[in-house]
C-alpha cells in the first residue's frame, strides 16, 4: 500500500526537528568557542558568532591561560591512555571472550555470569578499592598506567560479552577445516577468527577508547600533577567559583571531540568492510 503524501511530508518533518534538537548543542559549542567573552556574555543569541575569533584556541597554547602550557602534555597523555587501553582491552577481551564462547570448563557459567553482573554497579564503587591498589601498593599515582589499569577494568566486561556473542554467531566449522589444515587453536583463531570479527572487535574498540578518552573521576583522583593530566581534567580548569572561560572551556571541548571523530570514522570504515565480508557464502 502506497503511503500517503502527507504522511511522508509529517515523518520527514519530524525527523528534520529532531534532528536538529540533536546537532544543536553541538553547534552552539562550535558557535562558543569562536566568540569572545563579550558575545558569549551577551543576552543576544547569535549562533554564528558576529564577530569570529580564534582566540579561544591560541590561548588554549599559552603558559598564562588556564592550560598553564601543558596543552600538549594533556593531549597526549590522553592518547596515550586511550590508546593503551584499547589495545589492553580488545586483546584481553577478544582471548577470553573465544575462550567462553569455544570452549567447555569448570567455572563457565558463573564466570560469564560475573562479567554481566560487573556491568550493574557504577564505576565510582571500584574507586576506592583501585586507588588504594594502584596508587598505594604500586605506587602508579601520576602515571599513565595506574588510569590504564583501571579503565580496562570498567572496559573488559562489556567487551567480553559483546566479542563472546558475536564469536557464537561464526561457524566453528570454518575452524575445524584451518585445524585440518595445520593450524594450531592460536592460529585458527589469528587467522580466521580475527578477520571474520572485524564488526564486534571495532566496536568493542571504540567503547574502550571513548571510555578511557572521556572519563573523568578516575582522572581527577589518580592525576594530581598538571602535567599529567588528561583533556577532561584540564577542561575543568577554565570554570572555577571566581571565573567562567566559557570560550576557552568550549574551544578545549572541541579539540577533545575531534580523535573520538576520527576513531569513529576510522571503526566504521572496518565496521562496513567486515559485515560485506562476511563468513560462509551458499
Amino acid at each position: 500500500m502506497k503511503q500517503p503524501l502527507w504522511e511522508k511530508v509529517a515523518t520527514h518533518v519530524i525527523l528534520i526537528f529532531a534532528s536538529l534538537i540533536a546537532i544543536f548543542p553541538i553547534l552552539w559549542v562550535i558557535s562558543t568557542s569562536f566568540k569572545n567573552q563579550f558575545d558569549v556574555l551577551s543576552t543576544e543569541i547569535h549562533l554564528i558568532p558576529e564577530k569570529p575569533t580564534l582566540e579561544n584556541y591560541e590561548s588554549l597554547f599559552n603558559p598564562g591561560s588556564a592550560t598553564g602550557g601543558f596543552f600538549w602534555n594533556w593531549f597526549g597523555n590522553s592518547l596515550l591512555i586511550a590508546v593503551l587501553t584499547t589495545i589492553l582491552s580488545v586483546f584481553l577481551a577478544s582471548t577470553a571472550a573465544y575462550s567462553l564462547s569455544r570452549y567447555r570448563f569448570w567455572g563457565k557459567r558463573p564466570m560469564t555470569s560475573f562479567f554481566l553482573t560487573s556491568q550493574m554497579f557504577p564505576a565510582v564503587i571500584l574507586l576506592v578499592p583501585l586507588f588504594q591498589l594502584l596508587a598505594i601498593q604500586f605506587r602508579l599515582l601520576n602515571t599513565p598506567w595506574a588510569l590504564v589499569l583501571a579503565y580496562a577494568t570498567t572496559a573488559i566486561p562489556f567487551c567480553v560479552l559483546m566479542l563472546k556473542s558475536y564469536f557464537d554467531t561464526l561457524p566453528i566449522e570454518l575452524e575445524e577445516a584451518a585445524k585440518i589444515d595445520g593450524l594450531g587453536p592460536f592460529g585458527a583463531f589469528w587467522r580466521i577468527v580475527v578477520p571474520l570479527s572485524t564488526p564486534g572487535i571495532a566496536v568493542t574498540a571504540f567503547y574502550a577508547f571513548i571510555t578511557a578518552w572521556n572519563e573523568f573521576l578516575y582522572a581527577l583522583v589518580f592525576l594530581t600533577k598538571p602535567e599529567a593530566f588528561t583533556l577532561p581534567i584540564g577542561v575543568r580548569l577554565f570554570i572555577n567559583q571566581f571565573t567562567q572561560n566559557w570560550g576557552g572551556t568550549m574551544a578545549l571541548s572541541v579539540i577533545v571531540t575531534i580523535p573520538v571523530m576520527l576513531f569513529f570514522y576510522v571503526a566504521q570504515r572496518y565496521l562496513i568492510s567486515g559485515l560485506s565480508t562476511g563468513g560462509v557464502k551458499g
